[in-house]
Protein backbone atom coordinates (compact mmCIF):
# COMPACT_ATOMS: atom_id res chain seq x y z
CA UNK A 1 0.00 0.00 0.00
CA UNK A 2 2.81 2.44 0.88
CA UNK A 3 4.57 1.51 -2.38
CA UNK A 4 1.46 2.54 -4.30
CA UNK A 5 1.29 5.88 -2.49
CA UNK A 6 5.01 6.45 -3.10
CA UNK A 7 4.49 5.66 -6.79
CA UNK A 8 1.62 8.13 -6.91
CA UNK A 9 3.81 10.88 -5.46
CA UNK A 10 6.62 10.10 -7.89
CA UNK A 11 4.21 10.18 -10.84
CA UNK A 12 2.75 13.47 -9.60
CA UNK A 13 6.16 15.08 -9.20
CA UNK A 14 7.21 13.89 -12.64
CA UNK A 15 3.98 15.26 -14.18
CA UNK A 16 4.66 18.65 -12.61
CA UNK A 17 8.22 18.52 -13.89
CA UNK A 18 6.96 17.90 -17.44
CA UNK A 19 4.65 20.92 -17.24
CA UNK A 20 7.47 23.12 -15.98
CA UNK A 21 9.81 21.88 -18.71
CA UNK A 22 7.31 22.91 -21.37
CA UNK A 23 7.25 26.48 -20.00
CA UNK A 24 10.94 27.13 -19.39
CA UNK A 25 13.21 24.47 -20.83
CA UNK A 26 16.59 25.60 -19.48
CA UNK A 27 15.27 26.66 -16.09
CA UNK A 28 13.04 23.59 -15.92
CA UNK A 29 15.99 21.25 -16.34
CA UNK A 30 17.52 22.66 -13.17
CA UNK A 31 14.15 22.67 -11.44
CA UNK A 32 13.34 19.09 -12.46
CA UNK A 33 16.66 17.92 -11.05
CA UNK A 34 15.96 19.75 -7.81
CA UNK A 35 12.44 18.29 -7.62
CA UNK A 36 13.78 14.83 -8.41
CA UNK A 37 16.14 15.18 -5.47
CA UNK A 38 13.08 15.49 -3.23
CA UNK A 39 12.33 11.79 -3.72
CA UNK A 40 14.41 11.22 -0.57
CA UNK A 41 11.57 12.99 1.30
CA UNK A 42 8.94 10.43 0.23
CA UNK A 43 9.23 8.29 3.39
CA UNK A 44 8.22 11.37 5.40
CA UNK A 45 5.53 12.91 3.18
CA UNK A 46 3.61 9.79 2.14
CA UNK A 47 0.38 9.62 4.18
CA UNK A 48 0.68 6.93 6.83
CA UNK A 49 4.48 6.92 6.69
CA UNK A 50 6.19 5.68 9.81
CA UNK A 51 9.01 8.23 9.58
CA UNK A 52 8.12 11.00 12.08
CA UNK A 53 10.73 13.52 10.91
CA UNK A 54 12.40 14.28 7.58
CA UNK A 55 15.90 12.89 7.14
CA UNK A 56 18.91 15.15 6.82
CA UNK A 57 19.06 14.20 3.11
CA UNK A 58 15.47 15.43 2.69
CA UNK A 59 16.26 18.70 4.46
CA UNK A 60 19.34 19.24 2.29
CA UNK A 61 17.31 18.57 -0.90
CA UNK A 62 14.57 20.93 0.26
CA UNK A 63 17.09 23.60 1.19
CA UNK A 64 18.68 23.37 -2.26
CA UNK A 65 15.39 24.10 -4.04
CA UNK A 66 15.24 27.39 -5.89
CA UNK A 67 12.34 29.44 -4.48
CA UNK A 68 10.90 30.07 -7.96
CA UNK A 69 11.05 26.36 -8.68
CA UNK A 70 9.05 25.33 -5.61
CA UNK A 71 6.59 28.23 -5.90
CA UNK A 72 5.92 27.56 -9.59
CA UNK A 73 5.56 23.86 -8.88
CA UNK A 74 3.02 24.50 -6.13
CA UNK A 75 1.14 26.97 -8.34
CA UNK A 76 0.98 24.51 -11.23
CA UNK A 77 0.07 21.61 -8.95
CA UNK A 78 -2.83 23.60 -7.50
CA UNK A 79 -4.13 24.23 -11.04
CA UNK A 80 -3.97 20.60 -12.15
CA UNK A 81 -7.48 19.55 -11.03
CA UNK A 82 -9.17 22.37 -12.94
CA UNK A 83 -6.96 21.81 -15.98
CA UNK A 84 -7.96 18.14 -15.93
CA UNK A 85 -11.64 19.01 -15.47
CA UNK A 86 -11.90 17.32 -12.10
CA UNK A 87 -13.05 18.79 -8.79
CA UNK A 88 -10.55 20.71 -6.70
CA UNK A 89 -8.85 18.73 -3.95
CA UNK A 90 -9.81 20.13 -0.55
CA UNK A 91 -7.19 19.69 2.12
CA UNK A 92 -7.88 19.82 5.84
CA UNK A 93 -5.23 21.09 8.22
CA UNK A 94 -4.30 18.49 10.80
Amino acid sequence: MVGLKYSTIVVFVMAVVVVIMMDHTAQAQVCSTQLGNLNVCAPFVVPGASVPHPTSECCVALGALNHDCICNTMRIASQLPSLCNIPAVPCAAN
